[in-house]
């Protein structure tokens, strides 16, 4: 299995100007976050990306992007109807092919020299089939993320076979349903906001939107493919940001910084901060 497309959500309609916020990448370059996911697709082996949006915003999008522009494919999504749907306007963009997804109010950051959506492509190119990417969560963060329930794969410390998947499960349905052996108490695999999905998924989204369903999410589709196919949960290496809560955009530009070439300059100016704040207090 080989994967070559990528499709980036971004027409929620709260969220729309995300993509858009400039930040300063690891590069020291400054950049629009979606220039950033971009640039993560296309380390790990991607060549066209699809970015879903609202009707209206494919001027600002292509701006954005500049010279990937001529890589990126814009679809809107001309009426609000969730999430899994918002992923099923890209059913042409991809065929049948398996596709790497990202999510645009998600910037992940790796730890290691791998990007987190290389390391994520490459597991699924290996296992030829889906992925999603995980990383433990405390019970506290349940109300903000999908989940999974499964066991851990034989010889493998990183790798999970999905049984369940629920969307902002209450810590009882958690604890009922989607318990892993060998987490730390009190935590669950939460989505890191990044998978590669096989063709399956298209046909389970356009049966649950043909039968009417008002807001038809991404989890559920995922939850059915688990009972149909083989599909796996990768613990990232890395963290994601979620720029989209309260100083999030904060703590993913300080992210960035720490895990790029000015780290250096920038803990010294963070020490500098927090040392005068001691000073200003006593």
């Amino acid at each position: 299995m080989r994967i070559t497309k990528a499709v980036i959500t971004a027409a929620g309609r709260r969220q729309r100007t995300l993509p858009l916020q400039t930040l300063i990448d690891s590069d020291g370059q400054e950049k629009p976050i979606l220039t950033i996911l971009v640039e993560e697709t296309l380390r790990a082996g991607i060549e066209q990306v699809c970015v879903i949006i609202c009707p209206g915003d494919e001027r600002a999008y292509a701006e954005a992007v500049g010279d990937y522009a001529n890589r990126l494919t814009f679809v809107p999504q001309g009426e609000p109807l969730g999430y899994g749907h918002a992923v099923y306007c890209a059913r042409e963009f991809v065929g049948e092919e398996p596709f790497l997804h990202l999510v645009s109010d998600h910037l992940p950051i790796s730890h290691t020299a791998m990007g987190c959506a290389e390391d994520l492509v490459q597991v699924a190119e290996r296992h030829a089939c889906s992925v999603s990417a995980v990383t433990p969560s405390r019970e506290s963060l349940l109300p903000y993320y999908g989940c999974i329930g499964g066991k851990r794969v034989s010889g493998s410390d990183r790798l999970y076979a999905v049984e369940r998947v629920m969307e902002k499960p209450t810590p009882t349905e958690a604890e009922q349903w989607l318990v892993v052996s060998g987490l730390r108490a009190g935590h669950y695999l939460c989505f890191f906001g990044m998978h590669v999905l096989t063709p399956l998924i298209m046909e389970i989204l356009d049966a649950r939107l043909r039968e009417g369903r008002q807001a038809v999410t991404l989890s559920d589709a995922l939850d059915e493919l688990a009972r149909r196919e083989r599909y796996l949960a990768l613990e990232s290496q890395g963290r994601r940001y979620d720029v989209g809560v309260r100083y999030g955009i904060l703590m993913a530009q300080v992210a960035l910084a720490l895990a790029g070439q000015d780290r250096e300059t920038v803990l010294s100016h963070l020490l500098e901060l927090l040392a005068q704040r001691e000073l200003d207090r006593g």
